[in-house]
């Protein structure tokens, strides 16, 4: 095959997954390389997350392994719509597990052993990088006028931000200690 050949097909190739925008390329570009490192962060979020669950041990297993649970299916429903969004604008993202260990953030932890608190205290400071990262990407893509993008972003915020919530409330909860809420009534 001749190289022009070549080149022909490479830019039909490319041609067809590009998608209209009235988005400035440059725009485009920017916000896609946003959105990859978004989602690779998601995956390392999820992935983790489900570790966490799959792991948890202790007195509070089954309120922490539900929990984790119901954040894992929340961080994994936003990974479709944070890899199509770059494709709505033109863009490409993310194709393999290799391109997610390439953009992600968010470190793994392959520790054999973490104690539940630990666990939660790590997703609480994961959750906050992705907050902070969200909310880089939302500066641009308020500098490139892309209020859609910007509003599943602030979405996003939220749900990542009641995560850190419930997850700060239980690793920054006093120990308590069991003591009866009334005395008993005395036969006095």
């Amino acid at each position: 095959m001749a190289k022009t050949d070549a080149t022909q097909i490479k830019q039909r190739e490319k041609e067809a997954i590009q998608t209209p925008t009235d988005l400035a390329r440059k725009g485009v570009e920017e916000i896609t390389i946003e959105l990859r490192k978004l989602l690779a962060d998601t995956f390392a979020l999820y992935v983790k997350t489900k570790n966490f669950h799959w792991h948890m041990s202790g007195q509070h297993f089954r309120d922490y392994h539900l929990l984790l649970d119901e954040h894992g299916d929340q961080i994994f429903a936003m990974t479709d719509d944070i890899a199509e969004r770059a494709r709505k604008i033109g863009g490409t993202t993310i194709h393999s597990i290799s391109e997610i260990s390439k953009n992600q953030r968010i470190k793994d932890n392959n520790e054999e052993f973490v104690t539940p608190k630990d666990m939660l205290a790590e997703l609480c400071e994961d959750n906050q990088q992705l907050t902070r990262s969200f909310r880089a990407a939302h500066e641009v893509c308020e500098k490139y006028n892309d209020v859609a993008t910007a509003s599943l972003i602030e979405v996003w915020i939220d749900q990542t931000e009641r995560r850190t919530w419930f997850l700060n409330e239980i690793v920054n909860a006093p120990e308590m200690e069991y003591a009866p809420l009334r005395k008993a009534a005395s036969g006095d």
